[in-house]
Parts: C-alpha cells; sequence; structure tokens
C-alpha cells in the first residue's frame, strides 16, 4: 500500500519523483537500489520483513508500485511483465460465462485478447460499443456483465468518454470499471478521480517513456479488488524484473516535465496537419474540431502526445508519407521522447477483423503519430517534406 497520506498534499511532479521511495537505510543512497535477490532471510518460520520470494514481493517493484499508485490518487499499485499481461490478470478476476462491455476502438492488442482468448479459452462473452454516445452502456449492459472496459482517449481514434458519466452507470449496476490510461498517462488523467475502479497502463509507454522496458501496471483504491488482483499476481507470476522496475520508476520522474513538452509539440502538429491540402482530417483532443473537445476539457489536464489524421488517397499515399519520413520513426508502439509514426491497419490494428475496422474508421489512410519532444520546428520539417513526397514517385511493394 502506497504511503498516500505523506504524498497528499503534495504536487504531481513532486509525488512522481519522491512517493515510495526513501534513501537506502544502510548506504543512504538516493536513488532506489535494484534488488535481484529471489529469496528472502526469514527471523523464523513465516516471520519475513515484508519479503519472502521475488515473486511475490520484491523492493524494488513496490518502490515503483507505491511510486505510481501516489501518482494515480491510489492506495495501491502492481506492476506486471506488460500492459498485456495486466490486462490479462484482470480479466482472471471473472468467472466463465461473465460478460464485459468494451469501448469499441479499443487497442488491437486488447481486442486481440478479448476475442482470441479470454472469450474461447475462459468463455467469457464481450460486447463492443461506442461508449461516447449517450445511452449506449445501458443497451449494451446484460445480467452477465460483470465488468466494463474503457479506453479514453482510445487507440487509435483518439475517441474521448465522460470517465464520470460512464461511472455513475457503471456504479448503478454494481459493475467494475477498469480503465486504460495508457495515452493520457497518470500526469493529464486520474480515472479513479472520476470514479473508476481499476485503473491500467501500459508502462512501455508514456510512465517509462524511453522505448526500452517492456511492462504494465494497475493502480486501485478497493481493497478487495488489490486483494485478488494481488493473488493473481502472485499466483500467474507476470511480474516485472527488478531491473524493468528501477528503469520505470526513472522514467516516471521526469514524466511531468515530458508530458508538458509532447502536448506544446503535439498541439502545434496537430495545427499544422489540419491546416494542410493533402490531410483530409485530423483527431486531436486539443483541437476545437475533436467531437469531444469539451469532455477532454473537462477531464485532462493536457492533452497529450497522440495525433491521429486522415490523408488524401489511400494504401499508397500512407506509404508514400510514412516511407519519406526522416525525424519520425516508422515504428510501432509510443509514448517515448522519440516520435514515432505509424499505420495502424498493417501495424498495431491488424489483429482487428477488417470489417470491425472499416467500422471504427480504422482506414488505409489513417497514420497516428506519437508526437516526441524534439524541437518542433523539426518535427514540423519533416511532417512537410513528407506531405510533398506524396502522389510523387514509387512507393515499395503494396
Amino acid at each position: 500500500m502506497s504511503d498516500t497520506k505523506k504524498g497528499n498534499n503534495q504536487g504531481f511532479a513532486t509525488r512522481a519523483i519522491h512517493a515510495g521511495q526513501e534513501p537506502d537505510p544502510t548506504t543512504g543512497a538516493v536513488s532506489t537500489p535494484i534488488s535481484l535477490a529471489t529469496t528472502f532471510v526469514q527471523k523464523s518460520p513465516g516471520e519475513h520483513t515484508g519479503y519472502e520470494y521475488s515473486r511475490t514481493g520484491n523492493p524494488t517493484r513496490k518502490a515503483f508500485e507505491d511510486c505510481l499508485a501516489s501518482c494515480e490518487n491510489a492506495k495501491y499499485g502492481l506492476a506486471f511483465a506488460s500492459g498485456s499481461a495486466a490486462t490479462a490478470t484482470i480479466c482472471s478476476m471473472l468467472k466463465s460465462g461473465d460478460h464485459v462491455v468494451s469501448i469499441d476502438d479499443v487497442y488491437g492488442g486488447t481486442n486481440r485478447f478479448f476475442t482470441r482468448v479470454a472469450k474461447p479459452g475462459s468463455a467469457l462473452s464481450f460486447t463492443f460499443a461506442d461508449l461516447t454516445q449517450p445511452g449506449a452502456l445501458e443497451n449494451a449492459i446484460n445480467p452477465k456483465t460483470k465488468m466494463v472496459w474503457l479506453e479514453t482517449p482510445t487507440n487509435p481514434t483518439l475517441k474521448i468518454t465522460d470517465i464520470k458519466a460512464i461511472s455513475n452507470v457503471t456504479k448503478k449496476h454494481g459493475l467494475t470499471l477498469v480503465v486504460d490510461n495508457t495515452f493520457c498517462s497518470p500526469a493529464i488523467q486520474n480515472p479513479i478521480n472520476l470514479g473508476a475502479d481499476i485503473v491500467v497502463h501500459s508502462v512501455t509507454k508514456y510512465i517509462n517513456g524511453h522505448s526500452d522496458v517492456v511492462m504494465g501496471v494497475v493502480a486501485t483504491n478497493d481493497d478487495q479488488i488489490y486483494e485478488k488482483l494481488k493473488f493473481l499476481q502472485n499466483s500467474i507470476g507476470a511480474v516485472p524484473a527488478p531491473f524493468d522496475c528501477y528503469m520505470a520508476l526513472r522514467g516516471l520522474k521526469t514524466l511531468d516535465i515530458r508530458m508538458k513538452q509532447h502536448t506544446h509539440n503535439a498541439m502545434l502538429v496537430a495545427t499544422f496537419l489540419e491546416e494542410h491540402p493533402k490531410v483530409t482530417k485530423v483527431y486531436y483532443p486539443g483541437l476545437k474540431s475533436h467531437p469531444q473537445h469539451e469532455v477532454a476539457r473537462k477531464q485532462m489536464k493536457l492533452w497529450g502526445g497522440m495525433v491521429t489524421f486522415f490523408l488524401k488517397g489511400g494504401l499508397t499515399e500512407s506509404r508514400q508519407f510514412l516511407e519519406n519520413l526522416k525525424i519520425f520513426a516508422l515504428a510501432e508502439s509510443l509514448g517515448a521522447v522519440e516520435s514515432l509514426a505509424e499505420h495502424p491497419a498493417i501495424m498495431t490494428h491488424a489483429a482487428v477483423p477488417a470489417e470491425q475496422r472499416k467500422k471504427l474508421g480504422i482506414s488505409d489512410s489513417l497514420v497516428r503519430l506519437s508526437v516526441g519532444i524534439e524541437n518542433i520546428e523539426d518535427l514540423i520539417s519533416d511532417l512537410k517534406q513528407a506531405l510533398g513526397a506524396v502522389g510523387v514517385g514509387k512507393v515499395s511493394k503494396l
């Protein structure tokens, strides 16, 4: 359990740097040590210092879990080997026959797990609905519904859902509300404050922020949910290595300042793209043209670093643009200091059935940008020259 009392009156950046961490009692080291021990000495059988076996608990992991919990205004944090491992563990709380309502535009890996693993393997059922629409959640709930899964903003079309409004419905029906907060990070949005029961992150993205750790984390205020997830974390064993926890803890220390720069750059990129003649549509929460701009204004502190846009044309034009980028790296993932670009239909969301992609608007002309913290003039220049190559010359084999 994190020391929430200690950090309650401190600002986010202060908590991200200090929460869950004290100078090493032996050496006075300021940085949290990397504890590689797999087992810990007990004074007497069953009498230990809080650690017995590193799958069950690890000092470096505990420091990260407590810091993240504080950043999400939660009592508890639990770290996992990946965001997907966190998702699978959360779903392990459910029983055969249970029903889950999920936002329709969900991360491709989550969609794949729900439909190809949890559905056939655990006999869970799923309904995908556009939860930005009034009444959509009420219409999707049935007597077997136990959980609602939300992403806001969504991946990749950046839909914004009113978390408070959704939580009012889930509380009315006694359902568990899970919010994937990866695209915002706790620096921008705190779903627990808005009524969520569980918050999940791919730590790989903004929290770590440097494209060198794969990891996930869950935060909650609910004692019973924590006990269930802690049991499952230990029983399933999909825990991160101490070194990864150390790296993620270091990344968390600069999250506040990074998210401010991501937002600054992304807003200017989105504005540039919205005015470009080869771009038909831009989705960015900070633009007044975003369909849920006012919802974002209400529940997000900043607009974030993700920008999605549609090029005029199709796959050929998308390839021309992506193949001509110089600073933006053509790569999956997001949330790192370096700028990334990708084609969801072929890359991150290829596992989503083509018919569902079409319904969601994940077309061949859709491009997703993770705007980094480089000099904005260089990023705009890179986008300008890559857009200039669209419609000119050849592309690689389609």
